[in-house]
């Protein structure tokens, strides 16, 4: 008794010996691939992001002008901070628009964005939060009530009116990105930045910033008074019809693509040695130049010559350009190693300034390419 074979598919079913040639049986058509997404050429994705952020720059600007008269110089290294990911110190007189320009930043990348008031009374637990107790159908438990350290922006407005324990508040925050209450840490949502405020420390009732405090902010920009030309706009502005409303352009997913981007910028290693020895040369240590054993008590640390590295390829990145020069870093040594210095009495009886100084570390430390005169 035989078995019939299983039956196979037409194209492998044998074919029996003949003189003639077998008819080729047509082969179907093979299944169209199913859908997959394209690949995404990375080298175009970066692209983009550049002509992104190269685009959004002039319009950053002009959407800026609508609320804000000049201070171009102070609008670009907070652009600089914010692109990078770091925290800025706002440095200025009362009544400058320190506050709106703030404000409208967060407006135009559409962040969350919250304003902390320091005053002499205010606590940490007002800038964390705290935990509470809760009676929820009977049964009580505490719970954590999240501060206003809680958003993508925070304004700490006037924070040198506030006592230095409660500046310290923001320390964690501003390092790690998140917040310790009652033994449990609170992860802030990125991106997450500090632009902080403060009245010049010689007007009444301000407390100087602890110097670990001052060394996490990426910068420290001077806001001074406007010309007058400018000042008049300011007038003719404010008393007259309401003010353009500012338009969002970018989002936080724009914004955490930008740090990314800063990052992939590449630097010369003796452009990186220049910013190295910038932050050197302001330590009043062996070697160092006369008028910094002179004048200074502390110079700046390791955290400068990386933030003047970022800050260069972020300057470098919004003026589309795929390398950092040592113009950039030049541009940058003041905002990044004005808050690092601390000035002794003697510098202060013969008049010198934080910002004298620095442009003497300029002329002092040899840039490359350039011989020592």
């Amino acid at each position: 008794m035989s078995t019939n074979p299983p039956s196979l598919p037409p194209q492998l079913e044998p074919t029996a010996p003949s003189s003639s040639p077998p008819t080729p049986t047509p082969t179907p058509n093979p299944p169209p691939p199913s859908a997959a997404p394209p690949a995404v050429d990375p080298l175009l994705a970066e692209r983009e992001v550049i002509e992104k952020l190269g685009r959004g720059r002039e319009r950053i600007l002009a959407e800026l002008g609508k609320a804000i008269v000049g201070q171009q110089e102070v609008i670009e290294q907070i652009l600089l901070a914010l692109v990078a990911g770091g925290h800025c110190l706002i440095t200025g007189a009362p009544g400058l628009a320190k506050t709106l320009l703030v404000k409208s930043i967060a407006q135009i990348f559409h962040l969350r964005f919250q304003r902390i008031q320091f005053t002499p009374d205010l606590m940490p637990a007002d800038i964390t939060g705290t935990e509470i107790l809760q009676d929820s159908g009977g049964e009580r438990r505490m719970v954590f009530v999240p501060g206003p350290v809680f958003a993508n922006m925070i304004l700490a407005d006037e924070i040198n009116r506030t006592p230095p324990k409660t500046q310290a508040a923001l320390l964690e925050a501003m390092q790690e990105h998140q917040v310790t209450v009652a033994g449990v840490r609170h992860t802030l949502a990125p991106p997450f930045f500090v632009l902080a405020t403060q009245n010049p420390i010689e007007m009444e009732g301000t407390y100087p910033l602890p110097e670990a405090q001052l060394d996490r902010f990426m910068f420290n920009v001077v806001m001074d008074y406007l010309p007058e030309n400018d000042e008049v706009e300011v007038i003719v502005r404010t008393t007259g019809r309401k003010s353009e409303r500012i338009e969002p352009l970018f989002d936080g997913a724009d914004v955490l693509r930008f740090h990314e981007m800063v990052r992939q910028v590449p630097v010369a290693e003796e452009v990186v040695r220049y910013a190295v020895r910038l932050a050197a040369a302001s330590r009043p240590v062996a070697g160092a130049p006369s008028f910094v054993t002179d004048w200074v008590t502390w110079g700046a640390g390791t955290r400068a010559a990386q933030n003047l590295v970022l800050g260069g390829k972020a300057r470098a990145l919004l003026q589309g350009r795929a390398h950092v020069t040592v113009e950039d870093i030049q541009s940058l040594a003041l905002p990044v190693l004005r808050h690092r210095l601390l000035l002794n009495y003697r510098a202060e009886a013969d008049g010198v300034r934080v910002d004298t100084l620095v442009r003497k570390l300029l002329e002092t430390v040899t840039a490359p390419g350039k011989t020592q005169v």
